[in-house]
């Protein structure tokens, strides 16, 4: 009853968000954490989510990579793949990717954003938008309680869309750390989602949306966390 107290006078004092079963921090809902700071930060966790989502990934499969550090990881753990076409708006996932001889790469076009190497625009949408492949794996900022997924970038969120829908198999993979998490754009929703690969358990209200759906989980704990 004292912390339950105490969560409901941090709430009234806009210090913490409740929700059902517990509470999270508020976050900056507008500017997301500096490419640099990302590129850090829940290394092991992404990592082991990387492992075992590129385990998914048969040899001879085409795909959707995003922007963001997390489809970075993703790229380098499918570097031993055969056969891969691999569609990217991520000048760094494109880098990462040349590195096997056997792969397909194709960037698309449109403004180059300089703090993360994403690109954007009418341009990069329009060359998603030829594609229909099996895969798109795709990253997010945040997910609400109820189930919506969310970014910072009106452009980016765009790209996100399209990716969704010119896939046949659409795979999330996001850390515990996006749970709960604020920003302002909505991409859509988890029940969109076809597999989801994170790191430590649901919160109670994602975890019924997730399992009323019938989305593919995967828990991927790091292996520091063990």
């Amino acid at each position: 009853q004292t912390i339950r107290r105490d969560l409901n006078l941090l709430a009234e004092n806009n210090q913490i968000q409740r929700h059902h079963g517990g509470a999270s921090l508020l976050g900056n809902s507008v500017v997301n954490d500096s490419y640099a700071n990302r590129k850090i930060k829940h290394q092991a966790e992404k990592q082991q989510i990387a492992h075992q989502l590129a385990a998914h990934i048969a040899n001879g499969s085409s795909l959707f990579l995003d922007i963001g550090t997390t489809a970075e990881t993703i790229a380098q753990a499918l570097l031993k793949h055969r056969d891969l076409r691999v569609v990217t708006n991520n000048i760094h996932v494109a880098k990462l990717l040349m590195g096997n001889s056997d792969f397909e790469v194709l960037l698309a076009g449109g403004v180059v954003r300089s703090r993360d190497g994403g690109i954007v625009g009418e341009a990069t949408i329009d060359f998603i938008r030829q594609f229909r492949l099996d895969y798109g794996i795709i990253t997010v900022s945040g997910i609400d309680l109820d189930g919506s997924l969310l970014d910072f970038d009106y452009h980016e969120v765009r790209i996100t869309q399209a990716i969704i829908a010119n896939s046949r198999t659409v795979i999330l993979a996001a850390d515990h750390s996006k749970f709960g998490r604020n920003a302002m754009i909505n991409i859509g929703n988890i029940a969109q989602v076809d597999h989801f690969y994170t790191d430590r358990a649901l919160p109670q209200d994602i975890a019924s949306i997730v399992q009323k759906e019938n989305i593919q989980l995967r828990l991927c704990p790091a292996l520091n966390s063990l």
